[in-house]
């Protein structure tokens, strides 16, 4: 029976779609993109089989070419992504609060979740300041390397957990950390969290640390808190839920 059911289900296979998808899935790993003749190679296709789907990806506005004629993503599958129920959802709940948290500590915020082992960047709400950092929506960082990463792990049944540092500062559940790869920057993360109390999302702060902050870091954290109770509740999760609990106390 199983054998005729796969069977069955390659009766019904659609060559051009699993060229397609091929393309898609092996570009979404390459930064720099792809010469058509690197990716007839990495799919195990001649050139004249994958040319049509190229010219159809690109003409859908899937895929670019940059200068070199490199095949390489457009934002359009996060886009398409980004129409879809849930996430924009979210992103509609989470759109008052970030606003007023972001008027309220006179720093940018920005909202985040695990895409597939990275973190995903799918809102922002920018500093009303004369100074401020910002993150591209749609940006991709690694899981693993980030403040936001290490929150968005400690609550997913699907990640594995990541451990804090030892230059992360703890309070309340809430994970502080300098900034790897920004010099001044100090990450303040607070995990949003569903109805079942798993992590769906987490609020980033992006701390500027300078004469000009307006709002000392101790009341970021706190007002960050807040912000990101509120939104777990509208997803209908917990207030006061310890998003993080196996980090409250620190190290």
């Amino acid at each position: 029976m199983p054998e005729r059911t796969a069977d069955r289900a390659s009766d019904y296979s659609a060559p051009a779609l699993d060229k397609a998808l091929d393309i898609l899935e092996l570009l979404a790993g390459e930064a720099g993109g792809l010469t058509q003749t690197e990716i007839a190679q990495a799919v195990g296709r001649n050139v004249s089989q994958i040319y049509r789907v190229l010219a159809t990806l690109e003409r859908r506005g899937y895929l670019t070419r940059d200068g070199g004629g490199r095949y390489v993503l457009s934002m359009a599958l996060f886009d398409l992504a980004h129409r879809h129920p849930p996430l924009r959802g979210l992103v509609q709940l989470a759109a008052g609060p970030m606003r007023e948290l972001a008027d309220t500590i006179r720093q940018s915020c920005n909202l985040s979740v695990d895409d597939a082992g990275a973190v995903r960047i799918i809102a922002q709400a920018e500093s009303p300041a004369d100074f401020g950092y910002q993150v591209r929506v749609g940006a991709r960082f690694p899981l693993e390397s980030t403040a936001t990463g290490v929150v968005l792990s400690a609550g997913s049944t699907d990640a594995p957990s990541l451990e804090p540092d030892d230059d992360a500062q703890l309070s309340d559940g809430y994970l502080t950390r300098p900034d790897r790869l920004q010099a001044g920057i100090t990450d303040v993360v607070v995990a949003i969290t569903g109805r079942r109390g798993e992590t769906v999302a987490a609020l980033t702060v992006p701390y500027i640390g300078t004469s000009y902050s307006a709002v000392g870091l101790d009341d970021v954290v706190a007002a960050a808190r807040t912000t990101a109770a509120e939104i777990s509740a509208r997803l209908g999760g917990g207030i006061g839920r310890d998003p993080v609990g196996r980090y409250q106390g620190g190290r």
